[in-house]
């Protein structure tokens, strides 16, 4: 019999419900949804009756009065490192919502902090599992298109984001943060680690605080080259939200994700298309579908790395290389020069 997982729920807000479907369609995979928790009585109380679990306001309660094997931390980022490191402290593996903390050094006290403890540490980067990446990165391993060697990685929107999560107008730094960490992930994913980078930034936005706008280069290690962007501005009608475009080309041949989750494959002088959209779930809508779909393959890699007692995709350490490009990428829209991401340890 499969043993079972029992899962605590921090954060019960906008995004967080699909956390709390996955964690449920999980159920005969061991998944336990056992309580949940939000600083709001009422969206906390919401879900713990939604899910038939008891709820909580103060995590410090939660994780003392539960019995609970992995806490999923899904607030907004600056409450992070006080979560974490408290999960840490209970001995209660962690899965952290991108992006992982404010700055470089929480995310470093994050990862410090898990290490100290002994526990399991995983960021919720859900990009890399949605189905047309998973294709990408499946025809990329075949080695039909040989050695990747430029790629465009592109995420554009004029999707209101601030209607659903109203905080975005006031983070004093947005989409690299909100957006570029997911499209990072992925071009290290897909082209390996980055050498340098540069990045312009731009607020096109009235009313808002910080960039919503961002154009990256990327020299990768293996000299690989990237053009990385994303932006919550886009005029482009019909708006391609949610979906990440994509074209890379290697030495061999070349995979493009296109509008309306299209996939398009050059290999050896011939090129075939392939659907890769997202199969529509019980509790999943469109145009949602790819990203709602894509928190249940990622919460199922967790599971299963957990179980195994083997780091995740996105553990804490590896997201720390996506995090220093982000770190990277406000250096160099400040300064106009390439910056090399730093490093830890």
């Amino acid at each position: 019999v499969m043993k079972q997982v029992r899962i605590g729920q921090v954060g019960c807000g906008f995004y967080a419900q699909n956390h709390l479907q996955a964690w449920r369609h999980m159920a005969s995979q061991g998944a336990v949804l056992a309580a949940v928790c939000d600083v709001d009585p009422a969206k906390a109380k919401a879900s713990g009756e939604a899910f038939g679990v008891p709820h909580y306001t103060d995590a410090a309660k939660m994780f003392a009065a539960e019995k609970l094997d992995l806490v999923d931390i899904s607030t907004r980022m600056d409450t992070h490192v006080a979560l974490a490191k408290l999960a840490c402290e209970h001995k209660l593996a962690c899965i952290v919502q991108k992006p992982f903390a404010p700055k470089w050094d929480d995310c470093v006290a994050i990862v410090e902090a898990a290490k100290k403890n002994g526990v399991w540490l995983a960021v919720h980067e859900n990009f890399r599992f949605m189905s047309p990446m998973l294709r990408t990165k499946a025809v990329i391993d075949s080695g039909a298109i040989g050695t990747p060697n430029w790629a465009r990685i592109s995420f554009r929107t004029n999707f209101d984001v601030y209607r659903g999560q109203p905080y975005l107008a006031k983070e004093e730094r947005l989409i690299i943060l909100d957006v570029g960490v997911h499209v990072f992930d992925l071009a290290r994913w897909f082209l390996g680690e980055v050498k340098y980078l540069a990045c312009e930034a731009q607020q096109r936005r009235v009313g808002i605080r910080a960039e919503d706008t961002a154009t990256m280069l990327l020299k990768h290690e293996g000299g690989a080259v990237s053009v990385v962007e994303c932006t919550y501005e886009s005029k482009k009608i019909p708006d391609n939200f949610p979906e990440t475009l994509l074209e890379i080309e290697g030495t061999e041949g070349s995979v493009l994700i296109k509008r309306g989750e299209m996939m398009s494959v050059t290999t050896q002088g011939i090129t075939y298309d392939e659907h890769v959209t997202s199969p529509l779930l019980p509790w999943t809508s469109r145009p949602w579908h790819a990203s709602q779909e894509s928190v249940l393959s990622t919460n199922e890699h967790m599971l299963d790395c957990f179980r195994k007692g083997i780091p995740a995709g996105t553990s804490g350490e590896d997201s720390l290389k996506t995090f220093a490009l982000a770190e990277a990428a406000y250096e160099s829209a400040r300064t106009g020069k390439t910056v090399a991401p730093r490093t830890w340890k």
